[in-house]
């Protein structure tokens, strides 16, 4: 493997940014690390590998776990209707357009939504920043509000794919049938077992000081942002499509986790044959994987293999050919909003991730330094 300190800290350098973190994997434990840069640029701290990241929609993998454990224990279903736990889902709206006051003309869905569609982003729920259609049709709404997950839906459950808060009913769907909020049950069956000590819904007060601050890019480099991605401590939910704030060390615990096929150190979060299954393709030949953005200083148009047919499990991102950076075939994969990204490669048995903070997602220079720590991990 190239040295994975001077990669980072090259690639930082070549893309004028401010701090990351990186890790790469194996089935056994940890083969190399690296903290580059700064987390503050304020201040000057120097980034540390302890640092503590808003992961935002890494969150959904973590979510998508705790739905099939509950799956497993016959709780939930992935085909049945999920209107009798969800009741807000039972009789969901499809968006036919606008009328010339731009008031939203609507039908009733004829699909009922299921698990399965929430886990697939088959559901026609969208995000407001990646659904213009939605946006308009929610109006204003409170970040971290349950209307900020409330919407018409945009097509036909199961018709078609579209990036959005579908994970974020699978964690209600969670709480209704555990009887624990997301937080608390993520932690007795998913955080504690891994020993995922730093890694939850917020983040304690004696932990701060190892927070990275959250940057934005402007026309002369980056400012300061303050926006808690998961809706901060007035959210009227913990967002399990990306609520969850964590370090490398505590994810690569997850992601070893899914390479074992569902067990670490002895302790056994899911079946193996669930995590086969939630590593398959489930949404046919459907075109997904490309994330259209409304809000460009939030978001850019994402889309990691544009000359690849990519494919979605029940939580990931599949690539069903080689990625240009080493990654093998059927490799899971997917990423945070403040520019994180991580990718899970079973063939290989290798796993890896690079976490930064800054908007807007899908930056080409932070793809530049995924693609970077990514080559090192496959070289020699």
């Amino acid at each position: 493997m190239t040295d994975l300190q001077k990669t980072l800290e090259d690639a930082l350098e070549e893309n004028a940014l401010a701090g990351a973190v990186a890790m790469i994997g194996d089935r056994d434990g940890l083969l190399a690390s690296a903290a580059a840069g700064v987390s503050d640029p304020a201040t000057g701290r120097t980034m540390a590998l302890d640092d503590i990241f808003s992961v935002a929609s890494m969150t959904k993998a973590i979510t998508s776990v705790a739905a099939m454990q509950l799956v497993e224990r016959g709780l939930l279903a992935l085909d049945e209707p999920i209107g009798p736990i969800l009741p807000e889902l039972a009789h969901p709206d499809l968006l036919e357009g606008f009328d010339e006051d731009g008031n939203a003309r609507l039908s009733p869905a004829k699909t009922p939504i299921t698990l399965r569609h929430l886990l697939t982003h088959t559901s026609g729920l969208g995000y407001s920043f990646t659904s213009g259609k939605m946006a308009k049709a929610q109006g204003k709404v409170a970040p971290g509000s349950i209307a900020s997950i409330s919407s018409p839906l945009i097509f036909e459950p199961g018709s078609d794919w579209l990036y959005g808060v579908s994970t974020d009913w699978v964690g209600r769907a969670v709480e209704s049938v555990s009887g624990q909020t997301l937080g608390a049950y993520m932690e007795e069956h998913i955080l504690a077992p891994l020993a995922m000590h730093d890694t939850g819904f917020s983040v304690p007060p004696e932990k701060v000081g190892r927070r990275v601050s959250l940057l934005s890019r402007t026309e002369d480099g980056f400012a300061p942002i303050s926006l808690e991605i998961g809706g901060g401590d007035d959210a009227e939910f913990q967002s399990g499509g990306g609520g969850l704030y964590s370090t490398a060390a505590d994810y690569m615990q997850f992601m070893r986790m899914i390479l074992n096929q569902g067990t670490l150190d002895g302790v056994r979060i899911l079946d193996a044959e669930t995590v086969a299954t939630m590593s398959r393709n489930h949404v046919g030949s459907m075109k997904v994987g490309r994330m259209e953005s409304v809000v460009p200083f939030l978001a850019e148009t994402f889309d990691p293999f544009p000359d690849m047919d990519t494919q979605w499990g029940l939580g990931f991102l599949i690539n069903p050919e080689k990625g240009p950076a080493g990654r093998a075939a059927g490799s899971l994969s997917w990423a945070g909003l403040a520019n994180c990204y991580y990718w899970i490669d079973p063939a290989s048995g290798v796993a890896g991730l690079v976490l930064m903070q800054f908007f807007p997602f899908g930056d080409k220079s932070a793809m530049k330094v995924l693609d970077a720590v990514e080559t090192a991990a496959y070289q020699g």
